[in-house]
């Protein structure tokens, strides 16, 4: 509905006021006269209305505006429900436009995710602050400021000509990772996770997959499904921390991992069907898979996620986690030597993974007195308090055998 109104006014507080504006009215009118054969139908074409008001109050109705209207009555759209299109509805495409509008890559990074959010995701402004712990108003300016952008750097508001698609879809993938890492690894606070921007960022992600069918985001889905099924294992009862190979896996989800897999397979030819592009999203789901595939943490393939790992592009993230495949495959001490040479670098200075993943390899390889010192290090870096209680455990478990430890 919203994403219609902004393709037809180009303006788009008059679309939301006037989507929020059909809710309203909704609530006294069902209320009197009972809900309608198609509430979907009902609500956009009050929300037609009253952006027709609007603008005609302002005087700026468009003949643009004028023909939408007729276009409307002549085709009988009243009797459809938004909620059953399919792709040959314009609506249908306005969706992908929206999508595709929000996350440009003219606009701040911070900007795309929280535009994207508020406009197709349709969480609140305060709902938005509260996943990125700002205040509302300084979210209420951010998504201002973003709006504004788009009209006056005339940002077009459609889906990108087949040339340029490529790349405008890996920044809307880009926003939707962001948003999914969000919610899997709250960035501070006392949570550990965030579970409905994980689930709304796999909401969105499913709709985009709907929208336009494409290798690279289905991976990105099927990356998804395969972490988020692991979500209610990752945490105990006091909402603390449980590592990947202490976890219950009878406790992980299992249609959503055999969801997963499933979409892994159609989108990357796993099981010999369809083959695409090997992408970071792709390999990264693979890697997923290996975990979700293991029946416990012992029976983990680390040579294939290893491999796995030699095929994503060299970012100091992606070198720590494969520092640590290397040490579980080829014993700690081969995985420390690389984790030590990424320290003398620099790129992680300030990042807690580096200290936690030197104190566990250290911890595993005897080393007790390195482990201790890294895990204080760790514990002093640690954004959330369950990652910061379960370093602290860990530090608290080498005690005794670390007495003589300055």
């Amino acid at each position: 509905m919203v994403a219609t109104l902004i393709r037809v006014t180009g303006d788009w507080d008059v679309a939301e006021d006037a989507a929020s504006g059909a809710f309203e009215r909704a609530l006294t009118t069902w209320a009197r006269d009972g809900v309608p054969r198609t509430p979907g139908a009902w609500l956009t074409t009050t929300a037609r209305n009253l952006a027709l008001d609007r603008l005609r109050r302002h005087g700026v109705e468009t003949g643009k505006l004028r023909d939408w209207s007729m276009m409307e009555d002549a085709r009988g759209h009243a009797g459809d429900d938004p909620a059953e299109l399919t792709v040959a509805d314009p609506e249908w495409d306005d969706r992908l436009r929206l999508v595709f509008t929000c996350a440009h890559p003219a606009l701040p990074l911070e900007s795309r995710v929280a535009l994207t959010l508020r406009t197709v995701g349709g969480l609140t402004t305060p709902e938005v602050a509260r996943a990125f712990l700002v205040s509302e108003p300084t979210m209420a300016q951010r998504i201002v400021r973003a709006k504004a952008k788009i009209a006056h750097a005339g940002i077009p508001y459609r889906v990108p000509p087949p040339e340029a698609l490529p790349e405008r879809l890996d920044a809307v993938l880009a926003v939707l990772y962001l948003i999914y890492n969000e919610g899997y690894a709250a960035s501070s606070g006392e949570a550990l996770q965030r579970l409905d921007l994980a689930a709304e960022a796999i909401r969105l992600t499913r709709l985009l997959v709907g929208l336009l069918p494409d290798d690279e985001a289905r991976a990105l889905l099927a990356l998804m499904l395969l972490q988020h099924a692991r979500s209610t294992a990752r945490t105990d009862a006091a909402g603390d921390l449980v590592p990947l190979e202490e976890q219950d896996r009878t406790r992980w989800n299992g249609p959503e991992i055999a969801e997963g897999l499933a979409v892994l397979a159609g989108a990357t030819g796993l099981a010999g069907t369809a083959p695409g592009r090997r992408g970071p999203y792709r390999v990264q789901a693979e890697i997923q898979a290996v975990h979700a595939l293991a029946p416990t943490a012992a029976d983990t393939d680390w040579r294939a996620i290893l491999a796995r790992y030699d095929e994503l592009p060299a970012t100091p993230v992606v070198e720590l986690n494969r520092a640590v495949a290397v040490g579980m495959a080829d014993g700690p001490g081969a995985g420390l030597a690389l984790l030590d040479a990424l320290a003398t670098s620099g790129e992680l200075d300030g990042h807690h993974l580096l200290p936690a993943a030197r104190a566990d390899l250290s911890r595993r390889d005897g080393r007790v007195g390195d482990a201790v010192r890294f895990y204080r290090e760790a514990i002093g870096l640690a954004p959330t308090g369950p990652e910061r209680r379960y370093l602290e455990r860990r530090l608290a478990s080498l005690a005794g055998a670390a007495e003589s430890t300055p």
